[in-house]
């Protein structure tokens, strides 16, 4: 699991959760996440955060995973 501090927002991604469908990356309206050049457990390319100071807390990414691999949380929540 990696987490990444993003302002008042935490982006958990499950790395070895992750299929690599590619949803977060798509349905990202500001394109916080890209696909990394790492492999998972599995095989697979996890996402990864690029662009941390975009992040609007929208929770797409999160709401969307099919295999939860991604958690949204925030200041007000940790």
């Amino acid at each position: 699991m990696k987490a990444v501090e993003v302002g008042v927002v935490k982006i958990e991604i499950y790395k070895d959760l992750c299929k690599e469908c590619g949803i977060c990356i798509s349905f990202c309206p500001h394109k916080v996440l890209d696909r990394s050049e790492e492999i998972n457990s599995r095989g697979f390319h996890p996402p990864k955060v690029v662009s941390e100071d975009k992040c609007t807390e929208c929770r797409l990414c999160e709401l969307l995973c099919p295999d939860f691999a991604i958690a949204i949380k925030s200041s007000k929540h940790l």
